[in-house]
């Protein structure tokens, strides 16, 4: 009754029709729960679909679906059954697939290239609700002036080559430099796809400094700031300009919005080539070391790279159909987050379709495909979704650039998720076993290795790794206390548009490179007495912190006015922000003259504005996306324990993540603190992406667990199977965000979703998840629990309960063996296993 023999008499009653396989077949690959068997797997030939018993379906896969299953099972089987008819489609088709995402995501990619300038919008004013201050004096400018708010104006510092004063024979001469350029067009000659931004600069002559050092000419240049093209045409302008200056015997100097963004980008450009081509050589030499492969390392780069342009050319075509409006730095987010999570993905599915071919030595490449993709494609899905839901909850935010970033995120990543159950099934299938080729090594499993070792050690003292990564985060969430937002340019490299500006700021105020406007306008289109805005000029330039205020100036027809104020203070620092959201906006209110509305813009009343707008938005967004985010794992996990622990541990790594950034950025680099984009951006990030690798993680725990071992037993292997690929994702999705760091503006970024992801991968889904779930075993699945029916014979074997009646009652012959099923006792009611001779090490 121990060795198997009663189940072969059994299989031998009920007849050759019998979708159960034999004892030479029985394995814990098949798993039979709750005394019913749930599902069973043998050769399609030798069970094809006309074969199948009465109430059981056949799904061309070499299964059967049993009815004798749970409701909550059978929505699992069905949402994996759907995947995998989806995969096994595209390998089925591949070279058609391969062909469709050839022709469709080469036309997304020209569509992007054809309209990202048409669809972004470089002004962060542009994305403020129109209930803001700043906002409303941005649409009096538009309206009344004509006037769109853009940070184009470049402040042109003109000083004699001799470091004298300037003198009032200087004067004309500066006037006429400037009329000559302002009469001169300049043109260029735009790529293919690229605006044309050919157009004469319009330059108006300042006043000398009060010292005589210098006299400002304020240069404008219409475009968008980050544009190539327009930025192509200021630096001609500047080389046309300091010739034309020199010769008359000036010095010049350039800072300003366009001034500084070039020189930002020419001080950025080799350190973001560099970091990128570094970020190439990361992944590359992983997959290499990993694989032994040059086929495995270089094809993953390739397609996920055409991929992550058919994305973009996707959102583009999204912003362009619906018309919104992208910030001009979502593309170049969208290429690195595709570049990390499609490796990631990818990755995923080289390391079960190599763990496939291996246990399977006499199995075809594509067969192999089909039970690969089969298996990891619910998992990458699940993940996949769960970014889609975080990154869509920023559709509720205030701020348009959170609002815009989310949709298109999650559009791009169902790009990816599509490509991923089709476009890299199709690949595998295609290369085979040569997409490992020339290593050798990977077809023999080794005996140990320290995904091995650290897995054993987990599942064996699963307290004490819960405890030690627990306390690794908790003493890098420390640090989150007492976190500042920081919206100063702090750590903007020193460029010559910084010391020009600094050179202003010595003699003039230190806000007249970036001024800020007040906009009045008359209600109901009323026209505007000057001499009425006499009193609201004079109280602001009472203000303690205002350096000068401008002369009031209509516009045409006299129903709106323009005063310029020039602040103390340098426009991108918080002392600025205080002024105007404070005592300016107190003042301009009370002093507004009658049937009339006034209202400031500029930088520092633009972010004032933004800053409120993002505590909002963190306030609604976080719990929008956890309550987003858990829901969706409770549907796709069906179980209640499961998503709390992976909720919790993601949620602590974003604590810790947040720690770490404080602690480096605000208390050691001594800045004011993180910026105010961090927050929310790495809440996403970190929660979303590092989702994915605990849902994989967890994904592989319990189909361990469905399995007759014991629990611990099931954690150790699903260490050792998914660890390595767990392991070198987190490792190029790290070194892709970590490129980032590269440009001075996106140092916080690149740090701190680079230690977000390896935190999430080595210590939350290596570690601590599989040592909770160790502890909590079969019951971290309840109400489900896998391989509950499993416990052990009587000669320390692994069995199972089968009640054989109403599976034999379904098959011709079969009801009266139903009836009588043991007869003389001949048969026991538990049938054990046979001994696995070595298949699961270390059982």
């Amino acid at each position: 009754m121990g060795d198997g023999s009663s189940a072969l008499s059994l299989f031998d009653r009920v007849g050759p029709l019998l979708p159960i396989p034999s004892t030479e077949d029985l394995s814990p690959r098949t798993p039979v729960l709750g005394g019913r068997i749930a599902r069973t797997t043998v050769p399609v030939a030798s069970r094809p679909p006309g074969r199948c018993p009465p109430g059981y379906s056949h799904d061309g896969l070499g299964s059967v679906e049993s009815p004798l299953i749970s409701p909550v099972q059978q929505a699992r089987r069905r949402r994996r059954k759907m995947i995998r008819s989806t995969t096994t489609f595209a390998i089925r088709h591949r070279w058609l697939t391969i062909i469709v995402w050839v022709v469709i995501g080469g036309a997304l990619m020209v569509a992007g290239k054809a309209w990202t300038s048409s669809v972004t919008e470089s002004e962060i004013g542009g994305f403020l609700p129109e209930k803001y201050d700043s906002a409303k004096a941005m649409q009096i400018a538009e309206d009344k002036f004509d006037e769109k708010a853009d940070p184009n104006t470049v402040t042109i510092l003109v000083a004699r080559s001799d470091g004298s004063k300037i003198t009032p024979q200087d004067r004309p001469k500066i006037a006429k430099t400037a009329a000559d350029l302002g009469n001169r067009r300049f043109e260029m000659e735009p790529a293919q796809f690229e605006e044309n931004y050919s157009q004469t600069p319009k330059l108006v002559v300042g006043e000398p400094a009060p010292d005589g050092s210098f006299q400002l000419v304020s240069m404008h240049l219409k475009g968008k700031l980050n544009d190539a093209g327009l930025q192509d045409v200021y630096r001609d302008v500047r080389e046309a300009s300091k010739a034309e200056f020199d010769a008359a015997g000036f010095r010049t100097g350039y800072t300003g919005g366009l001034a500084s963004t070039v020189d930002d980008f020419d001080a950025d450009e080799e350190k973001q080539k560099f970091a990128a081509m570094l970020t190439m050589i990361l992944i590359v030499l992983l997959n290499v070391l990993v694989f032994r492969s040059v086929l495995a390392a270089i094809v993953p780069l390739l397609v996920t790279t055409v991929i992550g342009g058919a994305a973009q050319g996707a959102v583009v075509a999204m912003a362009k159909l619906t018309g919104i409006k992208l910030d001009t730095g979502t593309p170049s987010i969208i290429t690195v987050v595709l570049l990390g999570i499609g490796i990631d993905y990818f990755l995923f599915l080289m390391f079960r379709f190599r763990e496939q071919l291996r246990t399977h030595p006499d199995q075809s490449g594509r067969a192999a495909a089909v039970e690969a993709s089969g298996k990891v494609g619910t998992a990458i899905t699940c993940a996949a979704l769960t970014i889609v839901a975080a990154f869509a909850t920023l559709g509720v935010a205030s701020f348009g650039q959170f609002r815009v970033l989310g949709p298109a995120i999650a559009v791009s990543v169902l790009v990816m998720l599509i490509a991923s159950l089709t476009l890299l099934p199709a690949l595998l299938s295609v290369f085979g076993r040569g997409l490992f080729w020339p290593a050798k090594a990977w077809k023999k499993e080794g005996a140990g290795g320290l995904s091995a070792r650290l897995g054993l050690n987990i599942s064996r003292r699963p307290l004490i790794w819960a405890v030690a990564s627990l306390a690794v985060l908790a003493a890098l969430g420390a640090g989150a206390v007492g976190v500042k937002m920081n919206y100063d340019q702090t750590n903007a490299p020193k460029t010559a548009a910084v010391e020009v500006a600094g050179e202003i700021a010595r003699s003039l105020p230190a806000g007249v490179t970036d001024p800020h406007t007040v906009f009045v306008a008359g209600k109901g289109g009323a026209k505007i007495d000057e001499r009425g805005l006499t009193g609201l000029t004079g109280a602001l330039a009472k203000v303690e912190g205002v350096g000068q205020v401008a002369k009031p100036t209509l516009n045409q027809d006299g129903t709106a006015a323009r005063i310029d104020v020039f602040l103390a203070h340098k426009s991108d620092n918080q002392e600025a922000r205080d002024l105007v959201s404070g005592p300016v906006r107190d003042i301009i209110a009370k002093n507004t003259p009658a049937g009339t509305e006034a209202h400031i813009t500029g930088p520092a009343a633009i972010f004032a504005d933004v800053s409120t707008a993002v505590n909002k938005d963190l306030k609604l967004v976080f719990p929008v996306a956890a309550i987003l985010i858990a829901l969706i794992l409770f549907m796709l996990l069906r179980c209640v324990l499961a998503p709390l622990v992976l909720m919790i541990a993601v949620g602590l790594g974003f604590v810790a993540t947040l720690g770490a950034s404080t602690l480096v950025f605000q208390h050691m680099l001594d800045r004011p603190g993180v910026s105010f984009t961090l927050p929310l951006i790495l809440f996403l990030f970190v929660v979303a992406l590092g989702t994915d690798y605990n849902i994989l993680i967890s994904d592989r725990i319990r189909e361990e667990m469905d399995k007759p071992v014991t629990a611990r037993h099931a954690v150790a292997e699903a260490v050792k199977h998914t660890a390595p690929a767990i392991a070198t994702a987190g490792l190029v999705l790290a070194g892709s965000f970590a490129s980032l760091a590269a440009s001075p503006a996106q140092q916080e970024l690149g740090f701190a979703t680079g230690l977000g992801i390896l935190l999430s991968a080595i210590v939350l889904s290596i570690v601590l998840v599989p040592a909770l779930s160790a502890m909590l075993g079969r019951g971290m699945w309840w109400p489900k629990r896998p391989g509950r029916a499993h416990r052990k014979g009587s000669e320390g074997q692994d069995s199972v309960t089968v009640t054989e009646q109403p599976l034999a009652a379904a098959y011709p012959g079969g009801a009266r063996y139903a009836a009588n099923p043991h007869p003389q006792g001949g048969y026991g009611r538990h049938q054990p296993y046979p001994p696995q001779s070595g298949q699961y090490p270390g059982r």
